[in-house]
């Protein structure tokens, strides 16, 4: 027999889901509108994708582009990657460290190839259009 899982809404309402469901698959039962705009969940109040699997009874809020702060953190943490992602193809061999979100923006830092200079601000212009890409 399935494992049941209690999955509370913030109407209030409790779904009953099998192990292993998803916030997509609870967000598509709700209805086609809602499966497209969900962006991402917050699971018992964390952040998280829609797609990672329940483990055990939990709350679940639905984020769209309407939760305005929870979006924003959402494009900050997506915005840090590409970030990442364009610094390494620009320069190969660069470090990735450590890059948040944060309550102003995003950041990485990142440790440049040692066949270059550290980079600077020079170095922006180049890092923009590639993230733009």
């Amino acid at each position: 027999m399935t494992e049941l899982l209690k999955i509370s809404l913030p109407d209030g309402s409790v779904r009953e889901v099998p192990a292993g469901s998803t916030p997509a698959d609870i967000a598509a039962a709700i209805g086609p509108g809602l499966a497209k705009a969900a962006l991402a969940a917050r699971v018992d109040g964390e952040l998280r994708d829609l797609t990672r699997p329940f483990d055990s009874d939990a709350s679940l809020a639905l984020v769209t582009a309407r939760d305005e702060a929870d979006a924003l953190e959402l494009a900050r943490h997506d915005y840090a990657h590409v970030l990442a992602e364009a610094v390494q193809a620009l320069w190969p061999g660069t470090q990735i460290t450590f890059g948040p979100a944060t309550d102003d923006g995003f950041y990485y830092d990142v440790k440049a190839p040692d066949s270059r200079e550290p980079f600077g601000m020079d170095d922006l212009p180049a890092i923009e259009d590639k993230m733009r890409e």
